[in-house]
């Protein structure tokens, strides 16, 4: 199996719509791969959560992602950060031919950033989503970026000398 690249945008807030139209639109509900699927819908999409749920979700961790089976692409990505926002991701895979490869991540980025109103992407090769403002402008395996961070993102790397 040829290894992925990971296209990922930043939504700056937890909104319930956006995480309902990705799932809508990307994810393999069918058969999602990740049991937990069902229960992140009724706390985080539709809010009628019960306590069973609230418990299949609770891993303790700062930030939580769920690593789905797409409809049309390797994977599904959904990432709560530790700074309130929520980091989107489609996997794809990435044969032989990668400027062919980075020029549909590109593609589809710029796509996934105008369905979700994100107002910045990133895409590399078997990347992790990134966990809060700070890691996402970590470089080490990011291949390519559009877009910024809000300024209000407190990790954004300077610009002063």
């Amino acid at each position: 199996m040829p290894p992925c690249l990971d296209v990922y945008v930043w939504v700056p807030e937890r909104n319930p719509e956006v995480l309902g139209r990705f799932i809508d639109s990307y994810v393999n509900v069918d058969d999602p791969g990740d049991e937990r699927l069902q229960s992140f819908v009724r706390v985080h999409v539709l809010g009628t959560a019960n306590d069973a749920d609230e418990k299949a979700l609770d891993g303790g961790a700062d930030t939580f992602t769920l690593y789905l089976r797409a409809r049309d692409h390797y994977q599904a990505i959904i990432t709560f950060t530790r700074d309130g926002a929520t980091v989107l991701g489609l996997s794809v895979d990435a044969p032989d031919d990668l400027p062919e490869t980075l020029r549909q991540a590109d593609q589809l980025a710029e796509q996934l950033r105008r369905q979700f109103s994100a107002p910045a992407g990133r895409a590399g090769v078997e990347l992790p989503p990134a966990g809060d403002s700070s890691e996402w402008y970590e470089e080490a395996l990011v291949l390519f970026r559009t877009g910024e961070l809000p300024t209000s993102s407190s990790d954004a790397p300077s610009s002063d000398p």
